[in-house]
């Protein structure tokens, strides 16, 4: 309970063309960040702000499938796809509209797009 309304968490992922970023002029790089840090404090003061963070390219994750008990490992990158997992917000929200209200404000769904899940709260987890 927050400010007495339930809140649901939202998992907002964030894709975007990693080439068509890496080829956009460092300050707009910059200022999407700043962009995007500011919005985790405006989240932050109405306490929705759960966590976020860009991610490191594509390229540099590996895949971990266990088939049959063996591990099959394979290096980056993955997704032959326009759009590449490039962050994420972690965020409360009363409801989905919030959460879309919230995706409306990342910067990354100027350039790409923003999916929004809710999370499946269970319970037994560290830290409850």
């Amino acid at each position: 309970l927050c400010h007495g309304r339930y809140l649901m968490k939202y998992l907002l992922l964030v894709y975007h063309n990693e080439d068509r970023f890496k080829s956009m002029p460092e300050g707009t790089r910059k200022d999407m960040l700043a962009e995007s840090i500011q919005l985790c404090h405006q989240l932050a003061s109405k306490e929705q702000y759960v966590h976020a963070s860009p991610l490191q390219p594509e390229a540099t994750g590996t895949i971990v499938r266990v088939r049959n008990g063996k591990a099959i490992i394979t290096d980056g990158p993955f997704m032959e796809s326009k759009e590449q997992l490039a962050g994420y917000f972690l965020v409360d929200a009363k409801d989905r509209e919030e959460a879309l209200r919230i995706a409306e404000r990342v910067p990354g769904a100027r350039i790409g797009t923003v999916e929004v899940r809710p999370l499946i709260e269970i319970s037994g987890l560290p830290n409850e």
